[in-house]
Parts: C-alpha cells; structure tokens; sequence
C-alpha cells in the first residue's frame, strides 16, 4: 500500500556515503553472476551446436541449431520486458532471486532434452530468466553502490560476461571431446555448468537486501531505514567506519508507486527525449557491433584463413581477454574523467580501429593471429562502450521506471543487434569463394553505426558521475532535493 504522505528521508544519502566494504563485495559477486551465466550460456551453445547434429544426440540440422539461439534471445527479450515491470512493482530482491531461479530450474530440465521442441521450450524459459537478470541486477546495482563507485562498478560488472565466455571454452575443450566422453553426454553436462554456478551464490543473494531506494518510493520509509541501517552495520563489522551524513541532503518525496504505462511513455517521449535518443542509440550501436562479429568469427577465421571450426575456440580466449580487461581497466575512468568523455571516446575509437582493421582487411594485410589481435584491441574499447549503453540506461531515468527503462532499451537493441549476424554472413559470401570486398563494406557500416554513437554522446551525454542518482534524474515521487541539482534536476 502506498503512503500519499510527504516523507522526508536521508535513505540516499546515507547508501551514497558509505565506504566501499565486504558487503558491497559479496553484493556485486552475488549479483554479477548475472553476466557470467549469460557468457557462458552463449559460448558453450554456439560450442555445442555441431554436435547436436550427430545422429547420436538429437539429430538437427543446421538450420534447427539456429532455431535454438533464437530461441533463446527471444526469451531474453521477453524475460526484460516482463520481469523488469515485475522489478519496478514488486522489488529488486523479489525478482532477482526469481528470475536466478527460473534460471537454474529451466537450464537443469534443458540438459535432460530427448527432442527439439523440448530443447526449445526450456531454452526460451532460461533465456527469459537471464533477460530478467539485466533489468532488476542493474537497478539493484546503481542503487546500492556508492555513487562514487558506481561507474566502474556497473562496468565490471557487465564485462564478466566475457568471464563467462572464457570459462564455457575452456569447459567444451573437455566436455565435447569424444575420447574422454561420450557424443551424447558431454553436451548435456555442459548445460549443467551454469545451473551449478548459480546454485552456489543462491544463498548469497537470498540474504541480500531489498534496495531501499525503492523501498523509499513506496512508501515503505521504515522498511528503508530499516535496511540502510542493517547495510551501516555490515559496513562497521568489515572494519570501516561509517562517516557522518549531512542532515542537509535529505530529500522530500510523496510514494508515487508504479507508474502506469501511459505514464512511461511520457516520462521516455516529452520529458527526457534526449536521453532517450542518447540510451537507444548507444545500445542498439553496440548490440550490432557485438552480434555481427562474435557471432560470425568463426566463419571469417574459417573462410578467410583457413581456421577449421574446431579450432577456432583457440583464437576466442584472446577475443574475450580484451573485452574482459576494457571495462575493468577502462572503468575507473568513468568515475574520474567524467561520463561523456569516456562514452564518447570509447565509442568513437572502437569504431575508428574497426576502420582501420577493414582497411587492413580488404588489403590482405593479416592473419588469424593479427586479426584477432586487432578485434581483441577493437573489442578492449568496445566492451567498455557496451556496458556504457546500460549504465547510461539505468542512471538517466527515475527510479519507479528503470528496470522497465532498461528493460525496454534492451530488447530494442536486440531486436535490431539481431540483424548483424546475418548481414555480416551473407557479406562473407559462400565458404567456397569467400568475398573480402563485401566483408568491408560491412565493417566499414558496423564502424560508422559505433562513430555515430559517439558523436550522440558527445552531444547528449549526461555528467552523472559521483552524483546521487536522485540529483542525476528526479524520481517521480520527489517534492525537493537539496543542493543546486535539485528541483531543477528534472
């Protein structure tokens, strides 16, 4: 029930003065994992969709193995859109233990498939629970860590997706091979590595709490309070001690609840059209970016160099190293340089390199060795831009909105990320007499799409570093806000 009352409260403040401590660790990593089960998932289906061809597993053709990633994104697609409103209803703990949940339930029950339409109907449910994940984790994230933190935070956090990536290779080199284990049991041991991971940090996440931010802006100020001093506590018995607040940055508001879905609209169109420009185009940049290179670089490493399939998960561990390492060291950077400096650089340099590395390309000038060197240089800039687009997302709209914000922004930058891998395919040519000239022409196009980007952020971008959240974008609910950003920082 929500309280119509003004309330004034220093809950924000409170969270955003705290000092980096073991719970914020445990947080992230309970969090995080997030990432690393998508990485994984993605690495070791595309590893295993040769072998779900041998009439000795389920016997698809090609085209069916295709059908099971899609499957798969679509379920990501809808997961966002349906549990990122659930988030902004009824909580962040509540849907992310539900959406981890429906994970591990549904992944477990796809590696016992005895057919495709099972296959695709538990990988859709598992998808649908990691498209979740990205709505309620990223809003629990931005709102439980300091805000002085929060950029590399949310960077990191996002680029252990590549973690994921680097550990469901290395997993395949032993689970696909049919020395040490039979054809049709390998690849179902293999979808049993996530689920096993996730069950690890389960209780981890269970005792984690419900974000007060939220709590705060529905009505529920004791509950609030009550879990911000809990968090205090935590902090104090890591060893840090919790600085005083200033009584000064406390904020008014009247719970507002959850917004209809005419009210959503207004606030993405008439209020913030701008950001809303800045957020769509950063992501669906970066989803086409990523889509059309990962999930063709093994026909270009195999139809341009001679790299058999087999192979190829050699040449992906460099390719991930860069992206791991861009956000974790890149990070930083976001909180010190400022947010439309990093966003707009990381943007325009990918895209300037992948240039380049075209130009290279079409010139005959590489290797297999030296172009994945340059794509895991591309992707090091890259990777950091990806997980800009989300952190740009989740700071740059109110708080009763933003998991359905991200949510809603994700699904659009999948719908159209959706486009690169056949695009970039039918660029490459036939395997027999594969054609450079038209894989320029599209790196040349994925180049500009991420040049535009960050042109857009170099114009739109908003300074949201070591900002309150509150100051960055005024929730729905607020009355006042202290400080020069306040009022006016609708």
């Amino acid at each position: 029930m929500i309280v119509s009352r003004v309330v004034r409260s220093l809950v924000p403040a409170r969270l955003d003065r705290l000092p980096w401590s073991r719970f914020h660790t445990r947080m992230v990593v309970a969090l995080g994992v997030a990432w690393v089960l998508d990485g994984m998932e993605i690495t070791i289906a595309g590893a295993v969709g040769s072998v779900l061809r041998d009439q000795r597993t389920l016997g698809l053709t090609s085209f069916q193995v295709g059908l099971t990633a899609t499957g798969y994104l679509l379920g990501e697609v809808a997961g966002a859109l349906v549990f990122g409103r659930l988030s902004d209803r009824f909580g962040r703990r509540r849907l992310f233990v539900l959406t981890l949940g429906l994970y591990l339930v549904a992944n477990g029950i796809t590696a016992f498939s005895p057919n495709l339409a099972f296959l695709m109907f538990f990988r859709f449910l598992a998808g649908a629970g990691i498209g979740g994940e990205y709505a309620a984790i990223h809003s629990a994230v931005d709102e439980l860590v300091p805000a002085t933190h929060r950029g590399r935070v949310d960077l990191a956090v996002s680029g252990t997706y590549w973690l994921g990536a680097m550990l469901g290779t290395a997993s395949t080199y032993v689970l696909l091979d049919p020395r040490l284990l039979p054809v049709d049991l390998g690849w179902r041991l293999g979808l049993l590595i996530g689920p096993l991971i996730g069950a690890l940090v389960w209780g981890l996440r269970r005792r984690l709490p419900e974000s007060p931010r939220w709590l705060l802006m529905h009505g529920r100020a004791d509950e609030a309070d009550g879990e911000v001093s809990a968090i205090e506590a935590a902090v104090e018995r890591s060893g840090r001690p919790v600085p005083p607040v200033d009584a000064g940055q406390a904020i008014e508001l009247r719970p507002h609840g959850t917004p209809s879905y005419r009210e959503v609209a207004r606030v993405l169109v008439r209020e913030h059209p701008r950001r809303s420009v800045l957020g769509g185009t950063l992501l669906v940049s970066q989803s086409f970016l990523y889509n059309a290179i990962f999930f063709t670089y093994v026909l270009v490493l195999d139809a341009f160099y001679g790299v058999a399939p087999r192979d190829a998960s050699k040449y992906l561990f460099l390719f991930a190293l860069g992206n791991l390492a861009g956000p974790l060291l890149l990070g930083p950077l976001f909180d010190v340089l400022g947010r439309r400096v990093m966003i707009s650089s990381t943007y325009l340099v990918s895209g300037v390199l992948l240039g380049v590395t075209g130009a290279l390309f079409a010139g005959g000038a590489l290797t297999a060795v030296t172009q994945t060197l340059l794509w895991s240089v591309i992707f090091f800039f890259a990777s950091a831009a990806a997980s800009a687009g989300y952190l740009t997302v989740s700071e740059l709209f109110p708080l009763e909105i933003r998991a359905l914000a991200i949510a809603l922004f994700f699904a659009l930058a999948q719908t159209a990320g959706a486009l690169g891998p056949s695009l970039f395919g039918a660029l490459i040519g036939d395997r027999a007499n594969p054609d450079p000239a038209g894989l320029f022409h599209g790196y040349l196009l994925a180049a500009g799409v991420m040049v535009v980007a960050g042109l857009v952020a170099l114009a739109l971008a908003v300074p949201a570093e070591r900002r309150p959240l509150e100051h960055v974008t005024r929730p729905l609910s607020a009355r006042g806000l202290p400080g020069p950003d306040g009022p006016a920082g609708r």
